[in-house]
């Protein structure tokens, strides 16, 4: 890095996330621009950014040419704020002559009366309390005031002049209500912040900033979810594998099944990815599972990201099978979080599997299913792209990660929602096969970028006391196709009848 690079002092916006993808605030003693829609968020952003200053000891105000005091003081007690004595609300009301009909003037434009004595009314509250951070909400209404883009534009410029004078940071809300586009104050601002609100066929609204510009300091570009919650905003930054270089040590994670591990080549190693891919039932969460306890048992710590199944549905049919979920989650060996695909975003929930990662300390992630993490983003055109972040960012960390991928289809020809083969590094195949009047099951690896594996095809039973592999079918021809030629004998099958 260059010795001479300077780096500009930053104001923390009040919101970890944004930080992060601002690269440690807004910059000081600048004015910066927060666009979006009405109900995008606005509000909430700039409550946080003087709440932090008010705790950082600097003072703020919020200038309201839109809302009232009372309703901002309710907007921040529905999110559990009291608003600090060091920031002062300044709501600018319009004079009582311009209410009064018999006061409008007939020689003058009303404007230049009304948007110079706002524009007075602040300055004289700004060299009242001599803020470091400054609200004005909202530009719509000063675009209103001037009627003409030019004295907008010049009036902006001022305010600007004025600020930098005073050493003040200023956020300026927009919500684009205007009937033109006026991109003026692009150009004038230090930074342009835009927030998005989607509203999908099915589920919740879905909320999206993305920072358009920013003179002098490095950001992270693209699009970043969030979620307005009791607590206020919340920003899941995009996730950029690259920036993790943190070197893994390789280990081979065992089932705890010899017959798999065999099949396997000896162990998945760590930091990969293993895809489970198969049809209903054929026991894709049965083998997830055996992992995880073995991981427990070796005195890691795990995580379970559920979409599919109901939790409690879940730990029932694991310890049926001798898996107990729920006593391993009560002791603090395994996380377990149920994801409502039609409430969450991709970055909420890749923010979820980080955190599990980076503060928990976990080593083996399972995801069940990917199916339901598609469903989770049926207008996004970029699943593979968010998976591959993530599945790189957990491999570099170290971690051994398990999805599973349900096919549609029972036997013959097997149809996947989205192809993800090839971003797994190993890739295990489940089936269902008839034979001597029975549907049995077969299990297979046809893919393995960490080392050797079998090129067999072996069956596999589920009974009360787990997962049981066979040999090695050699007696069968076309068991992948579900429809196999029977060419060897029948004490090459496990529980035969």
């Amino acid at each position: 890095m260059d010795a001479t690079t300077v780096f500009l002092p930053r104001a923390s916006t009040g919101v970890d996330g944004l930080d992060q993808v601002l690269g440690g605030g807004w910059t000081r003693d600048r004015m910066h621009l927060l666009e979006g829609s009405p109900g995008t968020g606005k509000t909430t952003i700039a409550l946080q950014f003087l709440l932090a200053g008010a705790k950082a000891g600097e003072a703020g105000i919020y200038v309201s040419l839109a809302e009232t005091e009372h309703e901002l003081r309710d907007g921040a007690r529905s999110h559990g704020w009291i608003i600090e004595p060091s920031i002062e609300i300044f709501e600018l009301v319009p004079p009582e002559s311009v209410l009064d009909p018999e006061q409008h003037q007939s020689l003058l434009y009303s404007s230049d009366l009304e948007l110079g004595e706002a524009i007075t009314r602040v300055f004289e509250s700004i060299e009242r309390v001599r803020p470091q951070r400054v609200v004005i909400d909202s530009l719509s209404e000063i675009r209103l005031l001037a009627q003409s883009s030019l004295r907008y534009r010049r009036q902006i410029l001022a305010l600007k002049h004025y600020f930098a004078k005073h050493h003040s940071t200023v956020v300026m809300l927009d919500d684009l209500t205007g009937e033109t586009n006026d991109r003026a104050v692009h150009s004038i601002a230090h930074s342009v912040t835009q927030l998005e609100q989607l509203a999908p066929l099915y589920g919740a609204e879905r909320r999206r900033l993305r920072v358009a510009k920013c003179r002098g300091q490095a950001f992270r570009g693209g699009y970043h979810d969030f979620i307005i919650g009791a607590g206020g905003l919340q920003v899941f930054p995009r996730l950029v594998a690259a920036e993790q270089r943190k070197g893994f040590t390789g280990e081979l994670r065992m089932s705890g099944v010899p017959a798999l591990d065999k099949l396997v080549g000896g162990g998945l190693p760590s930091g990969s990815s293993t895809l489970l891919i198969g049809p209903a039932g054929t026991g894709k969460t049965l083998l997830v599972m055996q992992y995880l306890r073995e991981a427990i048992k070796r005195g890691e710590r795990a995580a379970l990201f559920v979409f599919d199944e109901e939790l409690g549905l879940l730990f029932s049919r694991a310890k049926g099978l001798g898996i107990d979920l729920a006593g391993m989650r009560d002791a603090g060996k395994l996380i377990v979080q149920q994801m409502d695909a039609a409430e969450l975003s991709p970055g909420e929930f890749a923010c979820h599997v980080r955190n599990a990662v980076d503060d928990e300390n976990i080593r083996t992630v399972a995801i069940d299913s990917l199916n339901g993490y598609q469903a989770s983003m049926p207008e996004e055109q970029f699943l593979t792209l968010h998976l591959h972040e993530l599945l790189q960012h957990m491999n570099r960390r170290g971690v051994a990660t398990f999805l599973t991928l349900a096919q549609s289809g029972m036997v013959g020809e097997m149809k996947s929602p989205v192809d993800l083969t090839y971003l797994a590094d190993s890739v295990i195949m489940l089936r269902y096969f008839e034979a001597l009047g029975r549907v049995r099951r077969a299990i297979s690896v046809i893919k393995k970028r960490g080392g050797p594996h079998e090129d067999t095809i072996r069956e596999f039973r589920i009974d009360g006391s787990g997962i049981h592999v066979g040999e090695p079918l050699h007696g069968f021809q076309g068991v992948l196709r579900g429809v196999p030629t029977f060419v060897g004998q029948s004490e090459n099958l496990m529980g035969r009848t």
